[in-house]
């Protein structure tokens, strides 16, 4: 794998992770909440586990099916990308 991509899924998935804690940190305050699409983005960018992780750790968005089906949805989706990159460079030099 490229080394910029390593740095960019390893910078979306520390975002998204922090994102949820704050987002949690909000909700029990009763503040103003983090958006779910930017939530959403945050995994839609690289931080699919990191959401994943951030929700388990934090507790929060648990109970949503949205983010119980979209979360995995996005990393499979990912995890497909990812593959195919990484065949074709094998396929293709």
């Amino acid at each position: 794998m490229k080394s910029w991509l390593l740095l960019w899924i390893l910078v979306w998935n520390g975002i998204a992770f922090v994102l949820m804690g704050l987002d949690k940190g909000r909700a029990k305050g009763q503040k103003w909440r983090i958006p779910e699409k930017v939530l959403f983005l945050s995994a839609a960018l690289g931080g699919s586990i990191g959401a994943m992780l951030g929700m388990s750790f934090f507790r929060h968005k648990t109970r949503h099916w949205s983010f119980r089906l979209g979360m995995p949805a996005i990393l499979a989706v990912q995890i497909v990308l990812l593959l195919a990159l990484s065949f074709r460079a094998v396929l293709f030099p």
